[in-house]
Formats: structure tokens, C-alpha cells, sequence
């Protein structure tokens, strides 16, 4: 069985927490061997990539156990300000898409602290998911020796077209989309909405205390990063995504100069299996810990892990 034990970073004000996922051999491991760095995606989404706000899959657990039965370890954090990391920063909203990066290198380091290798650097890819995947693509210029990279399910375009994508796909939401829409455009523009005048549907969306994020998270363009990358890359895309397209992974996969592209029919967006388009079936599975990890996530990780780079080259002083 994979070995599981606590692991800690450096944050602004106090610890980032995580879990550190081994294989169950004993002995160091080989320097050869990369770890992967698990990046979770929005929201209140923890270290096993559960929500309070009705997500208990457990995809990030299930995937760091899958990946150590196969000979990788990994790591999956806790976002600053939350859980396990919730003295690292006072206020979890106050946060920034930089602000994120700046904890991937200090996880980074902390990892080749855990884990040294003894000829050059110990490999660390980033695996992000969902908005992981965002922060991943902006931060990897800033890690030291970056040797890879990974995007599940990742937005391939500026998070607020897939925002307002999101809103107009819920007929639900007719009523409110031309409010919502001015208020995506006015903090496009960097300007704050008055959260209190808005329909009570939308409130909780454009509330004042995420605003600052949306601001900062607007401003990126996840294509135009893909085209900056300049280490082997994966994207991979479930068919019963129901959050992100096949459009967006091939945006994401077309942009970088060396990637890889895995569409994986039937994996929906917490990386289960979906044997149908009903949508009540699929959701079913974001509360569903005992079902297992689609095996072709895995086997696209490790076939992608076994081509990639497996050391960093010498670390700059």
C-alpha cells in the first residue's frame, strides 16, 4: 500500500500543509524518479480535492494512490488560508493567481528538501487541475528547474469568458444573465461591482470578498501561457467534463510547442468514470470517495511521465 505522511512548506505568515504520497518500496528514491506537485482547482477544494460545497470524490487522494502503485509519488496541498494551511495567510479570499505561484516554489523546494536527489535536482511537475491548471501555466516560468507540466481538465480560455459560458449554459439562470454579464465586463475592466445590488442568485458569485481574485484571475489568458511553455506538456481532457470542454484542451494542447494531447472518453471533471450523458448520473459521482479514479487519467500520467524528462538539470545559483 502507498505511504501517506504530512508535509510542509514555507507560507507568508505561517505553514502550507499537504500530504506527501510514496510508493510503499523501502529505500530512498531513485534520482530519476519525478514527483508530481498536485494543484488543486477553485474554491474551498482541499488536499483530496473535496468541497464543502458538495464535492467528497476524493480525485486528488485517489489519484496520488493510483500514481504511487505505479512508482510516482506526490504531493497535494492545502491552498493558503484553508485547512490545512489556514495559518499561512489571514484571510483565504485575499489571494491572487502570483500569490499562488509564490507557494508552487516554496512547495517546490520543500519537496527537494523531502525528497533530495543526489546527482542534480530532483524533477517536480506540476499536475493541475481546473483552475490548478491556470496557476500551474502562470507559475511555471517562476519555478526553479521546471522539467514538466500537466493540465487536467484546464480552462483554455480567460476565466471569465468560461464564467459567463458557465452562467448562460444553466437555463436557470435567464433572468439574471444581462445583469451578470456588466458584471463580468465591469471586472474585466478592474473595476468592482457593488455585490449588495445584485439579484440574491448572483451575490454569492460576485461577492465583494472574491472580487479581488476575479480581477487578478481575469487578466490571464491560458493560451497565450501554453505558448510560453518550454518543457514537454500533458493535457487531459475528460469527454463528460461537464465544467471544461474538449475545446479548451485543444486550445491549451495547439498553443504549446511540445504537447500532448489525452481526450479520454467517459472521465467526467472529478476524473471518474461516466458510462452515459445523464447529467444527474454524472454529478452523482463528485459525492462518491469509494469510486475509483478513472484508470486512464493514470495511465496517461505515468505513459506521460515515462517519455518526459526524468531529472532537472543542475539548479542556477
Amino acid at each position: 500500500m502507498p505511504q501517506h505522511e504530512d508535509i510542509v512548506a514555507a507560507g507568508p505568515l505561517g505553514a502550507l500543509g499537504g500530504t506527501l504520497t510514496i510508493p510503499a518500496e523501502e529505500g530512498p528514491l531513485a534520482d530519476e524518479v519525478p514527483v508530481l506537485l498536485i494543484v488543486p482547482g477553485s474554491g474551498p477544494t482541499d488536499r483530496d480535492g473535496n468541497s464543502p460545497l458538495g464535492i467528497s470524490a476524493a480525485p486528488y487522494r485517489l489519484l496520488a494512490e493510483a500514481l504511487a502503485e505505479r512508482g510516482y509519488p506526490s504531493v497535494r496541498i492545502d491552498k493558503r488560508g484553508m485547512f490545512g494551511s489556514a495559518g499561512a495567510i489571514t484571510d483565504p479570499n485575499d489571494v491572487t493567481i502570483s500569490a499562488y505561484g509564490d507557494d508552487l516554489v516554496s512547495w517546490t523546494r520543500a519537496i527537494r528538501m523531502r525528497l533530495p536527489s543526489q546527482e542534480g535536482v530532483r524533477c517536480v511537475v506540476p499536475l493541475g487541475h481546473s483552475e490548478g491548471g491556470l496557476i500551474a501555466l502562470a507559475s511555471l516560468p517562476r519555478l526553479p528547474d521546471a522539467c514538466g507540466l500537466i493540465l487536467i481538465s484546464s480552462l483554455g480560455r480567460p476565466f471569465d469568458a468560461v464564467l459567463r459560458a458557465q452562467l448562460h449554459a444553466n437555463p436557470a439562470n435567464a433572468a439574471v444573465l444581462d445583469e451578470a454579464d456588466r458584471a463580468i465586463a465591469q471586472l474585466k475592466q478592474g473595476a468592482r461591482v457593488d455585490a449588495g445590488a445584485l439579484s440574491p442568485a448572483l451575490q454569492p458569485i460576485f461577492s465583494t470578498e472574491v472580487q479581488g481574485f476575479l480581477i487578478d484571475a481575469f487578466s490571464y489568458d491560458p493560451v497565450a501561457l501554453a505558448a510560453e511553455v518550454e518543457v514537454p506538456m500533458l493535457v487531459i481532457q475528460g469527454m463528460r467534463d461537464l465544467q471544461v470542454g474538449e475545446a479548451d484542451a485543444r486550445a491549451l494542447a495547439s498553443a504549446a510547442p511540445e504537447a500532448t494531447l489525452a481526450l479520454l472518453p467517459e472521465v467526467n471533471h472529478v476524473l471518474k468514470v461516466v458510462d452515459s450523458d445523464d447529467r444527474s448520473a454524472n454529478l452523482a459521482t463528485y459525492s462518491d470517495p469509494a469510486l475509483p479514479i478513472a484508470s486512464s487519467v493514470v495511465d496517461a500520467v505515468t505513459q506521460y511521465l515515462e517519455r518526459a524528462p526524468r531529472r532537472a538539470p543542475a539548479e542556477r545559483p
